[in-house]
Protein backbone atom coordinates (compact mmCIF):
# COMPACT_ATOMS: atom_id res chain seq x y z
CA UNK A 1 0.00 0.00 0.00
CA UNK A 2 1.28 3.43 -0.87
CA UNK A 3 1.20 6.06 1.76
CA UNK A 4 -0.47 9.36 0.92
CA UNK A 5 1.67 12.34 -0.06
CA UNK A 6 0.66 15.95 0.41
CA UNK A 7 -0.54 17.11 -2.97
CA UNK A 8 -2.89 19.90 -3.98
CA UNK A 9 -5.18 19.58 -6.96
CA UNK A 10 -5.19 22.63 -9.20
CA UNK A 11 -8.59 24.18 -9.52
CA UNK A 12 -10.34 22.93 -12.62
CA UNK A 13 -7.95 20.00 -13.19
CA UNK A 14 -10.30 17.55 -11.52
CA UNK A 15 -13.89 18.79 -11.74
CA UNK A 16 -15.14 15.49 -10.31
CA UNK A 17 -14.04 16.58 -6.86
CA UNK A 18 -14.39 20.37 -7.24
CA UNK A 19 -16.79 21.96 -4.72
CA UNK A 20 -19.81 23.69 -6.25
CA UNK A 21 -19.67 27.43 -6.75
CA UNK A 22 -22.70 29.63 -6.02
CA UNK A 23 -23.22 30.21 -9.76
CA UNK A 24 -23.43 26.48 -10.46
CA UNK A 25 -26.13 26.02 -7.82
CA UNK A 26 -28.22 29.08 -8.62
CA UNK A 27 -28.16 28.95 -12.41
CA UNK A 28 -28.92 25.26 -12.93
CA UNK A 29 -31.88 24.90 -15.32
CA UNK A 30 -35.00 23.20 -14.00
CA UNK A 31 -34.69 20.02 -16.04
CA UNK A 32 -34.85 16.49 -14.58
CA UNK A 33 -31.16 15.92 -15.31
CA UNK A 34 -30.21 19.25 -13.79
CA UNK A 35 -32.25 18.52 -10.67
CA UNK A 36 -30.33 15.27 -10.18
CA UNK A 37 -27.05 17.14 -10.54
CA UNK A 38 -28.19 19.75 -8.05
CA UNK A 39 -29.02 17.02 -5.54
CA UNK A 40 -25.53 15.58 -6.05
CA UNK A 41 -23.95 18.94 -5.31
CA UNK A 42 -26.01 19.32 -2.14
CA UNK A 43 -24.72 16.10 -0.52
CA UNK A 44 -23.43 16.90 2.93
CA UNK A 45 -19.59 17.10 3.09
CA UNK A 46 -19.76 15.33 6.46
CA UNK A 47 -21.57 12.42 4.83
CA UNK A 48 -18.95 12.22 2.06
CA UNK A 49 -16.12 12.24 4.62
CA UNK A 50 -17.83 9.61 6.78
CA UNK A 51 -18.39 7.40 3.73
CA UNK A 52 -14.73 7.71 2.72
CA UNK A 53 -13.56 6.80 6.24
CA UNK A 54 -15.95 3.84 6.41
CA UNK A 55 -14.77 2.59 3.01
CA UNK A 56 -11.15 2.96 4.11
CA UNK A 57 -11.78 0.94 7.27
CA UNK A 58 -13.69 -1.76 5.40
CA UNK A 59 -11.05 -2.12 2.67
CA UNK A 60 -8.11 -2.20 5.12
CA UNK A 61 -9.72 -4.73 7.42
CA UNK A 62 -11.15 -6.65 4.47
CA UNK A 63 -7.79 -7.21 2.77
CA UNK A 64 -6.25 -8.37 6.06
CA UNK A 65 -9.02 -10.88 6.70
CA UNK A 66 -9.03 -12.13 3.10
CA UNK A 67 -5.25 -12.57 3.15
CA UNK A 68 -5.45 -14.47 6.43
CA UNK A 69 -8.29 -16.68 5.19
CA UNK A 70 -6.56 -17.51 1.90
CA UNK A 71 -3.12 -18.17 3.36
CA UNK A 72 -4.07 -19.94 6.59
CA UNK A 73 -7.50 -21.49 6.15
CA UNK A 74 -8.13 -22.00 2.44
CA UNK A 75 -4.86 -23.72 1.58
CA UNK A 76 -3.48 -21.04 -0.76
CA UNK A 77 0.08 -21.00 0.58
CA UNK A 78 1.74 -18.69 -1.96
CA UNK A 79 2.25 -15.29 -0.29
CA UNK A 80 4.70 -13.99 -2.94
CA UNK A 81 2.36 -14.87 -5.81
CA UNK A 82 -0.54 -13.34 -3.88
CA UNK A 83 1.45 -10.13 -3.48
CA UNK A 84 2.21 -10.14 -7.21
CA UNK A 85 -1.52 -10.43 -7.93
CA UNK A 86 -2.06 -7.41 -5.67
CA UNK A 87 0.51 -5.42 -7.64
CA UNK A 88 -0.98 -6.36 -11.03
CA UNK A 89 -4.43 -5.42 -9.75
CA UNK A 90 -3.17 -2.06 -8.46
CA UNK A 91 -1.51 -1.36 -11.80
CA UNK A 92 -4.67 -2.14 -13.78
CA UNK A 93 -7.06 -0.25 -11.50
CA UNK A 94 -4.69 2.73 -11.25
CA UNK A 95 -4.59 2.97 -15.03
CA UNK A 96 -8.39 2.88 -15.13
CA UNK A 97 -8.76 5.50 -12.38
CA UNK A 98 -6.22 7.95 -13.81
CA UNK A 99 -6.39 7.51 -17.59
CA UNK A 100 -10.10 6.79 -18.05
CA UNK A 101 -11.91 8.14 -14.97
CA UNK A 102 -9.51 11.09 -14.52
CA UNK A 103 -9.68 10.97 -10.72
CA UNK A 104 -6.32 12.77 -10.63
CA UNK A 105 -4.22 14.32 -13.41
CA UNK A 106 -1.73 11.95 -15.03
CA UNK A 107 1.95 12.65 -14.27
CA UNK A 108 4.89 11.50 -16.41
CA UNK A 109 8.27 10.20 -15.33
CA UNK A 110 10.62 12.94 -16.53
CA UNK A 111 14.06 11.37 -16.21
CA UNK A 112 16.00 8.15 -15.91
CA UNK A 113 17.07 9.25 -12.43
CA UNK A 114 13.46 9.60 -11.32
CA UNK A 115 12.69 6.17 -12.80
CA UNK A 116 15.52 4.56 -10.81
CA UNK A 117 14.29 6.22 -7.62
CA UNK A 118 10.79 4.83 -8.14
CA UNK A 119 12.32 1.42 -8.90
CA UNK A 120 14.19 1.51 -5.58
CA UNK A 121 10.96 2.37 -3.77
CA UNK A 122 9.23 -0.50 -5.59
CA UNK A 123 11.84 -2.97 -4.30
CA UNK A 124 11.32 -1.80 -0.70
CA UNK A 125 7.56 -1.83 -1.23
CA UNK A 126 7.67 -5.42 -2.55
CA UNK A 127 9.75 -6.59 0.39
CA UNK A 128 7.37 -5.00 2.91
CA UNK A 129 4.17 -6.41 1.39
CA UNK A 130 5.60 -9.91 0.88
CA UNK A 131 6.78 -10.01 4.50
CA UNK A 132 3.38 -8.80 5.69
CA UNK A 133 1.46 -11.40 3.70
CA UNK A 134 3.85 -14.15 4.77
CA UNK A 135 3.46 -13.24 8.44
CA UNK A 136 -0.33 -13.66 8.15
CA UNK A 137 0.23 -17.30 7.31
CA UNK A 138 1.78 -17.89 10.75
CA UNK A 139 0.36 -15.20 13.04
CA UNK A 140 -3.18 -14.14 13.96
CA UNK A 141 -4.33 -10.81 12.52
CA UNK A 142 -4.63 -9.30 16.01
CA UNK A 143 -0.95 -9.90 16.79
CA UNK A 144 0.03 -8.83 13.27
CA UNK A 145 -1.70 -5.48 13.82
CA UNK A 146 -0.07 -5.05 17.22
CA UNK A 147 3.38 -5.39 15.66
CA UNK A 148 2.40 -3.15 12.74
CA UNK A 149 1.57 -0.37 15.21
CA UNK A 150 5.30 -0.02 15.94
CA UNK A 151 5.92 1.65 12.55
CA UNK A 152 6.75 5.04 14.17
CA UNK A 153 9.58 3.38 16.11
CA UNK A 154 11.26 2.14 12.93
CA UNK A 155 10.53 5.41 11.14
CA UNK A 156 12.38 7.35 13.84
CA UNK A 157 15.34 4.93 13.65
CA UNK A 158 15.63 5.08 9.85
CA UNK A 159 15.20 8.86 9.81
CA UNK A 160 18.15 9.15 12.21
CA UNK A 161 20.35 6.59 10.44
CA UNK A 162 19.68 7.75 6.86
CA UNK A 163 19.06 11.49 7.17
CA UNK A 164 20.66 12.15 10.61
CA UNK A 165 17.37 13.76 11.60
CA UNK A 166 17.05 14.01 15.38
CA UNK A 167 13.78 14.32 17.23
CA UNK A 168 13.32 15.87 20.64
CA UNK A 169 13.86 13.85 23.81
CA UNK A 170 10.08 13.90 24.37
CA UNK A 171 9.49 12.21 21.00
CA UNK A 172 12.03 9.46 21.67
CA UNK A 173 10.64 8.95 25.18
CA UNK A 174 7.18 8.38 23.69
CA UNK A 175 8.57 5.41 21.74
CA UNK A 176 9.33 3.50 24.96
CA UNK A 177 5.72 2.34 25.51
CA UNK A 178 5.48 1.45 21.80
CA UNK A 179 8.27 -1.11 22.20
CA UNK A 180 7.28 -2.14 25.74
CA UNK A 181 3.75 -2.98 24.64
CA UNK A 182 4.99 -5.29 21.87
CA UNK A 183 7.36 -7.05 24.28
CA UNK A 184 4.45 -7.74 26.63
CA UNK A 185 2.16 -8.84 23.79
CA UNK A 186 4.83 -11.14 22.30
CA UNK A 187 5.60 -12.86 25.59
CA UNK A 188 1.94 -13.64 26.17
CA UNK A 189 0.82 -14.46 22.59
CA UNK A 190 -0.59 -18.04 22.59
CA UNK A 191 0.01 -18.48 18.84
CA UNK A 192 3.47 -16.89 18.74
CA UNK A 193 5.59 -18.09 15.79
CA UNK A 194 9.19 -16.88 15.53
CA UNK A 195 9.41 -16.89 11.72
CA UNK A 196 6.04 -15.15 11.41
CA UNK A 197 7.14 -12.61 14.01
CA UNK A 198 10.35 -11.86 12.10
CA UNK A 199 8.40 -11.50 8.84
CA UNK A 200 6.00 -9.06 10.49
CA UNK A 201 8.90 -7.05 11.92
CA UNK A 202 10.43 -7.00 8.42
CA UNK A 203 7.16 -5.76 6.94
CA UNK A 204 6.83 -3.00 9.54
CA UNK A 205 10.45 -1.93 9.11
CA UNK A 206 10.07 -1.99 5.32
CA UNK A 207 6.99 0.23 5.51
CA UNK A 208 8.91 2.74 7.66
CA UNK A 209 11.97 2.59 5.40
CA UNK A 210 9.83 3.28 2.33
CA UNK A 211 8.32 6.41 3.88
CA UNK A 212 11.76 7.75 4.82
CA UNK A 213 13.37 6.91 1.46
CA UNK A 214 10.38 8.30 -0.43
CA UNK A 215 10.74 11.62 1.37
CA UNK A 216 14.46 11.58 0.66
CA UNK A 217 14.36 10.60 -3.03
CA UNK A 218 11.33 12.43 -4.39
CA UNK A 219 12.14 15.82 -2.91
CA UNK A 220 12.27 18.21 -5.85
CA UNK A 221 9.06 19.63 -7.27
CA UNK A 222 9.78 18.02 -10.64
CA UNK A 223 10.05 14.56 -9.09
CA UNK A 224 7.14 14.59 -6.65
CA UNK A 225 4.28 12.34 -7.65
CA UNK A 226 0.77 12.13 -6.34
CA UNK A 227 0.21 8.91 -4.39
CA UNK A 228 -2.06 7.45 -7.09
CA UNK A 229 0.43 8.19 -9.86
CA UNK A 230 3.23 6.77 -7.73
CA UNK A 231 1.19 3.58 -7.30
CA UNK A 232 0.61 3.45 -11.07
CA UNK A 233 4.37 3.28 -11.66
CA UNK A 234 5.39 1.29 -8.58
CA UNK A 235 2.86 -1.55 -8.92
CA UNK A 236 4.07 -2.99 -12.28
CA UNK A 237 7.71 -2.53 -11.22
CA UNK A 238 7.00 -4.42 -7.99
CA UNK A 239 5.25 -7.20 -9.95
CA UNK A 240 8.29 -7.52 -12.23
CA UNK A 241 10.59 -7.72 -9.20
CA UNK A 242 8.43 -10.39 -7.56
CA UNK A 243 8.06 -12.60 -10.65
CA UNK A 244 11.47 -14.37 -10.49
CA UNK A 245 11.14 -14.84 -6.72
CA UNK A 246 7.72 -16.46 -6.94
CA UNK A 247 8.91 -18.76 -9.74
CA UNK A 248 12.05 -19.78 -7.83
CA UNK A 249 10.55 -20.11 -4.33
CA UNK A 250 6.97 -21.14 -5.04
CA UNK A 251 7.59 -23.23 -8.16
CA UNK A 252 5.02 -23.57 -10.92
CA UNK A 253 2.54 -21.54 -8.90
CA UNK A 254 0.50 -20.27 -11.86
CA UNK A 255 -0.32 -23.78 -13.09
CA UNK A 256 -1.12 -24.89 -9.54
CA UNK A 257 -3.42 -21.90 -9.06
CA UNK A 258 -5.26 -22.62 -12.32
CA UNK A 259 -5.66 -26.25 -11.29
CA UNK A 260 -6.97 -25.26 -7.86
CA UNK A 261 -9.30 -22.72 -9.48
CA UNK A 262 -10.86 -25.38 -11.70
CA UNK A 263 -11.50 -27.56 -8.68
CA UNK A 264 -12.68 -24.72 -6.44
CA UNK A 265 -14.44 -21.82 -8.12
CA UNK A 266 -14.81 -20.03 -4.77
CA UNK A 267 -11.04 -19.64 -4.57
CA UNK A 268 -11.05 -17.75 -7.88
CA UNK A 269 -13.67 -15.40 -6.46
CA UNK A 270 -11.56 -14.93 -3.30
CA UNK A 271 -8.45 -14.09 -5.32
CA UNK A 272 -10.27 -11.56 -7.50
CA UNK A 273 -11.97 -9.98 -4.47
CA UNK A 274 -8.69 -9.92 -2.56
CA UNK A 275 -6.81 -8.21 -5.39
CA UNK A 276 -9.61 -5.66 -5.88
CA UNK A 277 -9.80 -4.78 -2.20
CA UNK A 278 -6.01 -4.40 -2.14
CA UNK A 279 -6.37 -1.56 -4.64
CA UNK A 280 -9.33 -0.04 -2.78
CA UNK A 281 -7.07 0.36 0.25
CA UNK A 282 -4.95 2.81 -1.75
CA UNK A 283 -7.91 4.58 -3.36
CA UNK A 284 -9.74 5.12 -0.05
CA UNK A 285 -6.46 6.18 1.57
CA UNK A 286 -6.27 9.00 -1.01
CA UNK A 287 -9.93 9.96 -0.49
CA UNK A 288 -9.64 10.11 3.31
CA UNK A 289 -6.52 12.27 3.02
CA UNK A 290 -8.31 14.55 0.52
CA UNK A 291 -11.40 15.07 2.66
CA UNK A 292 -9.61 15.23 6.03
CA UNK A 293 -5.84 15.56 6.48
CA UNK A 294 -2.71 13.45 6.79
CA UNK A 295 -2.80 13.90 10.59
CA UNK A 296 -6.41 12.70 10.76
CA UNK A 297 -5.43 9.71 8.63
CA UNK A 298 -2.70 8.84 11.13
CA UNK A 299 -5.13 9.03 14.07
CA UNK A 300 -7.71 6.94 12.22
CA UNK A 301 -4.97 4.43 11.40
CA UNK A 302 -4.25 3.90 15.09
CA UNK A 303 -7.91 3.18 15.74
CA UNK A 304 -8.06 0.93 12.65
CA UNK A 305 -5.41 -1.39 14.07
CA UNK A 306 -7.49 -1.92 17.21
CA UNK A 307 -10.70 -2.44 15.22
CA UNK A 308 -9.01 -4.94 12.90
CA UNK A 309 -7.65 -6.87 15.88
CA UNK A 310 -11.09 -7.11 17.52
CA UNK A 311 -12.82 -8.12 14.28
CA UNK A 312 -10.23 -10.81 13.54
CA UNK A 313 -10.64 -12.31 17.02
CA UNK A 314 -14.42 -12.40 16.57
CA UNK A 315 -14.15 -14.07 13.13
CA UNK A 316 -11.21 -16.45 13.53
CA UNK A 317 -11.64 -17.10 17.27
CA UNK A 318 -7.91 -17.03 17.94
CA UNK A 319 -7.09 -17.09 21.67
CA UNK A 320 -6.03 -13.86 23.35
CA UNK A 321 -4.71 -13.14 26.82
CA UNK A 322 -5.26 -10.21 29.17
CA UNK A 323 -1.52 -9.46 29.07
CA UNK A 324 -1.59 -9.49 25.27
CA UNK A 325 -4.48 -7.02 25.16
CA UNK A 326 -2.70 -4.81 27.68
CA UNK A 327 0.46 -4.90 25.57
CA UNK A 328 -1.48 -3.89 22.45
CA UNK A 329 -3.20 -1.07 24.35
CA UNK A 330 0.15 0.21 25.66
CA UNK A 331 1.59 0.20 22.13
CA UNK A 332 -1.38 2.15 20.73
CA UNK A 333 -1.12 4.64 23.59
CA UNK A 334 2.59 5.04 22.86
CA UNK A 335 1.85 5.73 19.19
CA UNK A 336 -0.68 8.42 20.19
CA UNK A 337 1.86 10.00 22.58
CA UNK A 338 4.48 9.88 19.82
CA UNK A 339 2.17 11.68 17.37
CA UNK A 340 1.34 14.38 19.93
CA UNK A 341 5.00 14.82 20.88
CA UNK A 342 6.02 15.23 17.22
CA UNK A 343 3.25 17.78 16.68
CA UNK A 344 4.40 19.82 19.70
CA UNK A 345 8.02 19.51 18.56
CA UNK A 346 7.16 20.95 15.11
CA UNK A 347 5.22 23.82 16.65
CA UNK A 348 8.15 24.63 18.94
CA UNK A 349 10.60 24.48 16.01
CA UNK A 350 8.50 26.94 13.99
Amino acid sequence: MVEAQSWTTRRGSNPRFEPPTPDLVVNIPTTPTAEIRQQQYLISPSLITASAVAAWYLSNIGVLLLNKYLLSFHGFRYPIFLTMLHMLSCAAYSLLAIKWLHLVPFQHIHSRRQFLKILALSAIFSFSVVCGNTSLRYLPVSFNQAIGATTPFFTAIFAFLITCHKESAEVYLALVPVVLGIVLASNSEPLFHLFGFLMCIGSTAGRALKSVVQGLLLTSEGEKLHSMNLLLYMAPMAAAILLPFTLYIEGNVLALTIQKGRQDGFMVFLLIANATVAYLVNLTNFLVTKYTSALTLQVLGNAKAAVAAVVSVLIFRNPVTVMGMMGFAITIMGVILYSEARKRSKITAH
